[in-house]
């Protein structure tokens, strides 16, 4: 996780197409949609461990060609939609590479097991007892 988004910004290619939405008569004469492309196997900011790891992790943000796709047209300006897509990317990243704790399971201690156990004996007396005998001979 050793990357920032300076480096990064030298390993991707974007690529720009007129964005719906806000804008008005901006949106039919600018290209403000910016799609970011980013190939992982080409990287030299991760190691052959981490490209695997990214690789699994990302596997439904691939294009067919296997590169990472990231699509922003939030703003009306181009720049800061290649800013907010950078911004996506890093957090991705960042995100994937992130190792899950490995869960130990607890065991239950001899104490709590046995006020578990002596609850349990408490409320089946009490229900025994509420029972009424009947003896029918």
């Amino acid at each position: 996780m050793n990357f920032n988004k300076a480096d990064l910004q030298k390993e991707v290619s974007y690529k720009t197409s007129r964005s719906g939405g806000k804008g008005g008569q901006n949106v039919n004469k600018v290209s403000t949609k910016v799609e970011l492309l980013f190939s992982i196997d080409d990287s030299i900011l991760f190691s052959d461990e981490e490209k695997e790891i990214l690789s699994l992790k990302l596997q439904s943000r691939f294009n067919k060609d296997g590169l990472v796709q990231v699509v922003c047209d939030e703003e009306r300006s181009q720049y800061l939609n290649k800013e907010i897509a950078l911004e996506k990317l890093a957090v991705m990243l960042a995100n994937a590479l992130i190792k899950q704790k490995v869960r130990k399971p607890l065991k239950v201690s001899k104490g709590a097991k046995l006020e578990r156990l002596g609850n349990k004996r408490i409320q089946s007396e009490k229900k025994q007892s509420r029972r009424s005998n009947f003896d029918l001979n």
